[in-house]
């Protein structure tokens, strides 16, 4: 670590930030834990498709990531460095249950308890996630998440890691973006476990949302005192590209399978009727069955909010066609013009604001947490390591403003965790993308904050004194 080293920083947007603003940064268990099958630990389907010949950039895996399992006390150390007050982390489901049934793995759940308690004389919030996509490879090979009895298993799993945390963890979340999970994983292909069937895909979402529920239910009957639920979604916003009807209707259907889809089953105990008449029009409907739509709906706490960027989207192709070859109305993202990060992504900072109060308005009543939002940049360690990452610094101001902007327009937006706490394994792209705001030497495992760290530990350090 160099957490000394400075370098210039963007202004501070601390207006409108309250003293008691939640600060935090977040990781996932097998980007950063490596040890995978140490001490009990069996496969995900995550260490399966790393396996896959061509499906992860450089044929890279996450056997060893950033080491964090032999490395945990120093790597909470590196988080009180940054003056944050919580820590988003996820449990590996294969690690506390192996095959994903039957008893716990008391080596896995000493872990997370070390983790807990090493957090906890640290002074910082641990914040469980339960479920950030490291299903267990025997479940998916049952069928996964388009088959119901996995959302059993996750209920059955939570109860495991409930029961040795609830003593001193007070914020448990569900899934992380199972839009992610359901559309990526078993109808695109391109995440685990790379399958491609869009009913699959559907029945995943019904299930995946099913056993949040049940989760949420199975937590709440176990425990000895309250606690706070929720669930973290990745969402984005969905404009037309142009006032034209088929641009309207293609922005409509994009919001109602990217976003309406999760929220209004959870909030509302409905699916959003155009999306039921329109999968209906295809042959294909949510796999719901009595009750299902009251478990969904079971009340939670907090709402965990995943932002990147937003987009806009064309109801043509680019050939000025209507409708794809197999018929469907085409839905076509256009990314907006300016500025991208290194995943192509664009920079939308008054999207963010946009999303926040949409979320305020049309979900109310539920608290609103931003769980995960940062960047990929080319990063250019000097020789001591550091990394004078002005883009990374540049875009974390300009969505810390926009949620302060969205707090001033009204939006209960409570808290803000940065993506990622340490550069590690970024899924499909591998290790070729850093979204670390501390830079990971991946032969060494040396940790060195970048300018990015310490902008975020003085704008923690400037809202806290209310200046």
């Amino acid at each position: 670590m160099n957490p000394t080293s400075t370098a210039p920083l963007a202004a501070v947007p601390v207006a409108g930030l309250p003293p008691t603003f939640q600060w935090g940064v977040a990781t996932s268990a097998y980007q950063i834990e490596g040890a995978a099958f140490e001490d009990g630990r069996t496969a995900s389907i995550w260490d399966t498709f790393s396996r896959t010949p061509g499906a992860v950039v450089g044929g890279d895996n996450g056997d060893v990531a950033c080491d964090h399992y032999h490395r945990m006390p120093q790597d909470v150390a590196l988080i009180k460095s940054l003056g944050v007050d919580s820590y988003r982390f996820s449990v590996s489901w294969p690690r506390v249950q192996p095959g994903g049934r039957g008893p716990a793995n008391p080596a896995g759940l000493d872990f997370y308890d070390r983790l807990v308690d090493e957090l906890l004389a640290n002074g910082i919030d641990p914040w469980v996630t339960l479920y950030h996509w490291d299903l267990p490879q025997e479940l998916e090979d049952a069928g996964g998440w388009p088959v119901r009895d996995t959302a059993y298993r996750f209920a059955d799993y939570a109860s495991l890691v409930f029961s040795r945390l609830e003593d001193r963890v007070q914020t448990f979340t569900t899934l992380n973006e199972p839009w992610c999970s359901a559309w990526l994983g078993y109808q695109v292909g391109v995440h685990a476990p790379g399958r491609q069937n869009f009913d699959d895909a559907l029945f995943a979402v019904h299930h995946l949302l099913l056993g949040h529920g049940l989760a949420t239910q199975a937590m709440r009957s176990l425990e000895t005192r309250p606690h706070t639920y929720g669930i973290t979604l990745n969402m984005g916003t969905a404009d037309p590209a142009s006032d034209s009807s088929e641009d309207r209707e293609a922005a409509r259907r994009a919001d109602g399978m990217g976003l309406r889809i999760y929220l209004d089953p959870l909030r509302y105990g409905r699916y959003p009727a155009d999306m039921v008449d329109e999968l209906a029009a295809r042959g294909s409907a949510f796999p719901v069955r009595d009750g299902d739509l009251e478990i969904i709906s079971t009340p939670f706490d907090v709402l965990g909010v995943n932002f990147y960027f937003g987009q806009n989207f064309a109801g043509t192709d680019e050939q000025g066609n209507t409708h794809d070859a197999a018929g469907e109305p085409v839905v076509r993202a256009v990314l907006p013009d300016g500025a991208r990060t290194a995943m192509d992504w664009p920079i939308t900072p008054s999207r963010f604001t946009q999303l926040l109060l949409r979320l305020h308005n049309d979900y109310p009543g539920l608290p609103l947490v931003v769980t995960e939002n940062g960047a990929a940049f080319p990063d250019q360690p000097d020789e001591s390591g550091f990394v004078a990452d002005g883009d990374r610094t540049e875009y974390l101001s300009s969505h810390i403003a926009a949620v302060a902007d969205a707090r001033a327009q009204g939006a209960d937006v409570r808290g803000y965790f940065a993506w990622s706490l340490l550069d590690n394994f970024e899924w499909a792209e591998g290790y070729a993308k850093r979204f670390g705001i501390v830079h990971v030497d991946y032969e060494t495992q040396a940790r060195t904050p970048k300018q990015s760290a310490l902008w975020f530990r003085d704008t923690i350090a400037r809202t806290r004194s209310g200046q």
